[in-house]
């Protein structure tokens, strides 16, 4: 599994062109038909993005956009059939990310999927270093003073390896591929392997093991990596 992307159209057949064309591309679709599955789904489901139609009977993607808004910052990428500049206003307004106009090419919205996904993910790494401290599970990650303790054992990190930390503390249930985990940690757009990375993984694996901790990050296999529980064994 990688990233949850929201599809939430009326139409069927435009939730199965989309559904089909980010299956290529790698993500994992889950679909609503209208707005009040769309809010389950979004509880249950807990996307990455939604891609969400504007023009639906009872509770239109406008209105979802505005409760989503009061709990989440989810990318949210409006669809509408209708190329008004009032719509886009009002859309970016209520706290929409993107606007694509039908008909679409789904290739296009694809792409602009990976750059909401990536400027989320940038986000979240600007977040983490605001300095406020950053705590999941028995874990307490202190950006400014660069120190990472589980409960009252101090975890000896590198750069690296507490830059990879931080940016998963941040976004906890996120599944972290190489690649970002790379744009997070090498801030110098260095390139290194993927081998590279794993071996970062599984030295942050041994020092949470050697303090007690044999649930720090998990293996999303095919995709990367996201946060473990984090817990120590009691």
């Amino acid at each position: 599994m990688t990233h949850n992307i929201l599809v939430v159209d009326d139409d069927p057949h435009i939730r199965d062109v989309i559904c089909v064309a980010l299956r290529k591309a790698g993500f994992a679709p889950v679909t609503a038909k209208d707005g009040a599955e769309a809010l389950t789904r979004f509880t249950t489901e807990r996307p990455s993005l939604i891609i969400l139609d504007i023009g639906m009977p009872e509770i239109d993607g406008l209105e979802v956009c505005r409760r989503i808004r009061k709990s989440s910052d989810v990318p949210i990428l409006f669809l509408s059939a209708r190329d008004e500049e009032i719509d886009r206003i009002l859309g970016l307004e209520i706290g929409g990310d993107d606007y694509v106009t039908k008909p679409f090419s789904p290739r296009e919205l694809v792409a602009r999927v990976n750059v909401r996904l990536r400027r989320s993910i940038s986000q979240t790494t600007a977040d983490s270093d605001s300095g406020r401290p950053l705590s999941h599970g028995d874990l307490i990650i202190d950006p400014p003073a660069h120190t990472a303790r589980l409960r009252d054992a101090s975890l000896t990190l590198t750069a690296i390896e507490f830059d990879i930390l931080k940016t998963m503390v941040a976004r906890p249930t996120l599944v972290f591929t190489r690649d970002q985990i790379m744009a997070a940690a090498y801030r110098a757009n260095m390139q290194v392997s993927d081998r590279t990375i794993d071996s970062h993984i599984r030295n942050i694996r041994a020092k949470f093991a050697a303090s007690g901790c044999d649930n720090a990050v998990e293996t999303v296999h095919g995709v990367g990596f996201r946060l473990g529980r984090c817990e120590l064994q009691e």
